[in-house]
């Protein structure tokens, strides 16, 4: 987290106070965030069924991570920046919940899983790519990913119902 004296500073901007202030602003951009989580996430997991083997079976894996990946950027990009803007709104609550370092620490876990997937078994797809079944490897990223994401999820959640009044 940011150091304490940044957070106070943050959380006095007018912009923060508008964040918080605002009737409309705050549930529009939570709201965004949530439809942004839900495009993010329906294709990242259509994406991991595939490397698990259990949709999109017929279709190259190669071909579904080229047409998803777009779509996965765009929804992560969203989700990031609403994501931001919920944190201006109160940085100095929001900083001192456990659920969000922790939900942080997912984050950077389920960037390592995409960045695993692109340099280890995504080089060699085009070996496997056209079978029925994925590799280990493939199948224990897309575990990996579902878990990550259904941990930060959960932890997104516990920071909405555990922050003080």
């Amino acid at each position: 987290m940011p150091p304490r004296p940044f957070l106070e500073w943050l959380a006095n901007t007018p912009f923060s106070e508008y964040l918080r202030g605002s009737l409309w602003t705050y549930p529009i951009v939570e709201t965004v965030h949530v439809l942004t989580l839900c495009l993010f996430l329906g294709f990242t997991m259509l994406l991991d069924l595939r490397l698990l083997g259990i949709a999109l079976r017929q279709t190259a894996a190669s071909e579904v991570t080229r047409r998803l990946e777009p779509w996965i950027a765009l929804g992560f990009a969203s989700m990031l920046l609403s994501g931001g803007l919920l944190f201006a709104s109160d940085p100095v609550r929001l900083s001192s919940s456990v659920f969000l370092r922790i939900k942080l620490g997912l984050l950077v876990l389920a960037g390592l899983d995409v960045w695993l997937y692109h340099v280890t078994v995504y080089r060699s797809v085009a070996e496997w790519d056209t079978k029925r079944t994925t590799p280990r490897g493939a199948k224990a990223i897309a575990i990996g990913s579902l878990t990550l994401w259904a941990g930060i999820v959960a932890m997104g959640r516990a920071i909405a119902y555990s922050l003080p009044d």
